[in-house]
């Protein structure tokens, strides 16, 4: 079975990704399982160049298929920030709970009609001998008041579904992985990786 390589030292993204990528016909390695521990800079301006540079970097590094992601949280009242920013908003190594903090500090006294925001995902292919393909999913919803839930990670917590009243946070694994930013994109993703595995099969 080939393998596939996700480029993350995030562990709730490795988490997340074992669920969403399933089924495929590939082996799921890790950086950790490689025993890569290098960091790439994400440099990027935008998510698509930040999943780019993950995917080829680590891709070059260890000779596999590799699936690199960027994602965040862009928020409206504040100019859509964090943005490419999202891991490192409340300073390089803050933790999970100390970005949502920030978070809800930034947004004091914004009302509920301007507290919209989006999660935004992108996700790239890239391997030796392929040129690398870019795949794209965002999910809307509202900044709240304050923490709920204890699911998921980073920003899960105050970011607010209005069509299931309840936050990222607060859904089972399986219904977050039909709604997320990053479910929607690796839909995408496992969609182009069966095409990969049909071409090779009738080679």
């Amino acid at each position: 079975m080939p393998r596939l390589l996700l480029a993350t030292h995030n562990q709730g993204k490795v988490r997340e990704y074992r669920l969403l990528l399933q089924g495929l016909p590939f082996q799921l390695v890790t950086l950790g399982d490689l025993g890569i521990q290098e960091v790439m800079a994400e440099e990027g301006s935008t998510f698509e160049e930040n999943a780019r540079a993950k995917a080829e970097g680590y891709g070059a590094l260890s000779g596999l298929l590799t699936l690199g992601e960027d994602s965040g949280l862009e928020v409206e009242a504040l100019g859509g920030e964090p943005g490419v920013r999202s891991a490192r908003y409340a300073g390089d190594h803050a933790s999970d709970t100390e970005l949502v903090l920030y978070l809800l500090a930034r947004m004091d006294g914004v009302p509920r009609d301007r507290r919209g925001a989006r999660f935004r995902c992108a996700i790239a292919l890239s391997g030796p001998g392929r040129e690398t393909e870019l795949f794209s999913g965002e999910c809307p919803g509202i900044i709240g008041d304050g923490p709920q839930g204890e699911g998921g990670f980073g920003y899960d917590p105050v970011f607010y579904l209005p069509e299931l009243g309840k936050t990222m946070a607060q859904l089972t694994k399986e219904a977050k992985n039909q709604v997320s930013h990053r479910a929607r994109a690796a839909r995408q993703a496992c969609h182009r990786l069966e095409q990969m595995c049909l071409e090779v099969s009738r080679r």
